[in-house]
């Protein structure tokens, strides 16, 4: 005769099976904790990578619980993905947990208002490339691509018409940037005022999109992202996943051929 606990044995050993024998690629922890302004974006920016990480078989979490940037936690992960965080929102010990995170070879990803994130972190500054500094409104521009091998830009066309909200950026806060995507100021109207602060513009060179390593690890960025309808756009999507891809596993730059 079968037993109830015949069964509920072989479900253990079933579960411990697939346990073992199937692993997502790769894990990633997605926070976009804001101390400021608050991106509509986020909750569609949420929903989108779960269904990437259901796309290209990665697990995700998200949280906007700093308390989980220790070390205890985060070692589970390969990459940490800010999406539209704003202001300061780690403590110091925070901090340090996410700077051994780098150090001991991982990743990290910012979008958009990432680049509006702990402005008094020199690491983190270094980390994200450029800090934010103002926008114009929101308008279509031409997006300049600059490099083809970094996985997830071969989507975008040279000269790729958008509509997002563009930033202007401060100086480089680290040498070694490797430039993705600028915008072309002809194109567009990049006067800004607020008041305090004001913009003509960046000039010729106006960069969107970079990725460097960095303190043992490795960084992408990207600063569209703004419009919540972003988030449902595949050349979008296929940019935004080619650099967690890179920032996870350090593979997908396409080496040049040679003659």
């Amino acid at each position: 005769m079968f037993h109830l606990r015949n069964l509920s044995f072989l479900t253990l050993l079933f579960v411990l099976f697939c346990n073992n024998g199937y692993a997502s690629q790769f894990n990633v922890l997605l926070f976009t904790k804001t101390d400021g302004w608050h991106h509509e974006s986020i909750h569609d920016a949420v929903s989108a990578m779960r269904a990437l990480s259901q796309r290209h078989d990665f697990s995700m979490q998200w949280h906007e619980d700093a308390n989980h940037f220790n070390d205890d936690f985060l070692k589970d992960f390969d990459v940490i993905v800010f999406i539209n965080t704003t202001g300061n929102i780690l403590n110091n010990k925070q901090q340090s947990a996410f700077k051994r995170f780098i150090q001991s070879g991982k990743g990290f990803v910012g979008v958009h208002s990432a680049s509006d994130t702990e402005y008094d972190w020199e690491w983190y500054g270094k980390l994200v490339g450029h800090y934010f500094r103002i926008h114009p409104v929101n308008q279509t521009a031409v997006l300049v691509k600059q490099d083809n091998s970094f996985p997830g830009m071969q989507a975008f066309y040279n000269r790729h018409l958008w509509t997002d909200e563009f930033y202007d950026f401060h100086p480089a806060n680290i040498e070694g940037l490797n430039y993705l995507l600028t915008i072309d100021e002809s194109t567009y109207d990049p006067k800004a005022d607020w008041g305090r602060v004001k913009s003509n513009g960046m000039g010729e060179f106006h960069p969107l999109a970079w990725y460097h390593e960095f303190d043992g690890g490795r960084s992408f960025y990207t600063s569209l992202g703004h419009l919540p309808l972003v988030y449902k756009d595949p050349t979008f999507l296929h940019h935004l996943y080619g650099g967690i891809y890179w920032a996870a596993t350090g593979k997908g730059i396409e080496k040049p051929t040679e003659n």
